[in-house]
């Protein structure tokens, strides 16, 4: 069975890609596999105007798995999960998230790096990475084209919980209303289906330039910090091996 929903609505206007594994929607390998693959199977033609990434359940995601994270496998799963990130960005067609629950790490980082970004007073939005001794690197390379710089450091450094009205205030999210689903069908009435799907489509690709050469450079560039040098350190190995266990870790410093 797939964990992931593929649904077409409105006459093909709207994609909807459903992460199908509640409650926690981990994005593991075979996730992230199924929407590189959803991703890469569409194409920005007709009248296709908007990706829409949405969890199945109470919760957006819970993040990347990780048991994926540790040393044996973690450069291959991050080489995955940015893929998709590039793949999304490259297809050239407005996205749009909508978060209710947890929407941690990499659910954090798919969610944040979609362009219009709905959720409902429940949900939470963090990167808790820093406190398993890591950190996660699409939003190191990208989290500041959302909100400032200094925000996307505090939430890289600090690992703070989000609430949904707060995260609207501050941008992660655009709007934060009670009826998610209603609000992301409003704001595609009327921004979005009145519009040419050809000119939505060069418009984004010509507004997103920037986010796509963080993605091909920045993130490039991040990815090596983390499985060339914070990997090859003790205390990453110590957190992770931590949290599996459900204990505390005990930082080495090193």
């Amino acid at each position: 069975m797939s964990p992931l929903r593929v649904l077409t609505e409105r006459g093909g206007e709207v994609v909807r890609l459903v992460l199908d594994r509640p409650k926690a929607n981990v994005l593991d390998a075979e996730l992230i596999a199924a929407l590189s693959g959803a991703v890469r199977g569409l194409k920005a033609e007709g009248p296709l105007k908007l990706v829409v990434f949405e969890g199945a359940g109470p919760h957006f995601s819970f993040g990347a798995s990780v048991v994926e994270h540790l040393p044996g496998s973690v450069r291959a799963m991050l080489a995955g999960f940015h893929a998709l990130f590039r793949d999304i960005e490259a297809l050239g067609v407005p996205t749009a998230a909508i978060v209710r629950g947890q929407c941690l790490g990499g659910g954090f980082e798919l969610a944040t790096a979609c362009g219009h970004v709905v959720c409902d007073p429940t949900a939470r939005f963090a990167l808790p990475e820093i406190t398993l001794g890591v950190f996660p690197p699409v939003a190191a390379a990208t989290l500041s084209w959302r909100v400032p710089g200094a925000v996307a450091t505090r939430l890289l450094l600090t690992g703070e919980v989000v609430p949904g009205p707060e995260a609207a205030r501050i941008g992660l999210a655009d709007v934060c209303a009670d009826d998610a689903e209603a609000a992301l069908q409003g704001w595609f009435e009327r921004s979005l289906a009145p519009r040419s799907a050809v000119a939505l489509r060069f418009a984004w690709r010509a507004a997103r330039r920037p986010m796509a050469r963080l993605l091909q450079e920045e993130l490039s560039a991040v990815e090596a910090i983390y499985v060339d040098e914070l990997m090859a350190c003790r205390d990453p190995v110590i957190g992770l091996d931590a949290f599996l266990g459900k204990t505390q870790p005990a930082w080495e410093h090193r």
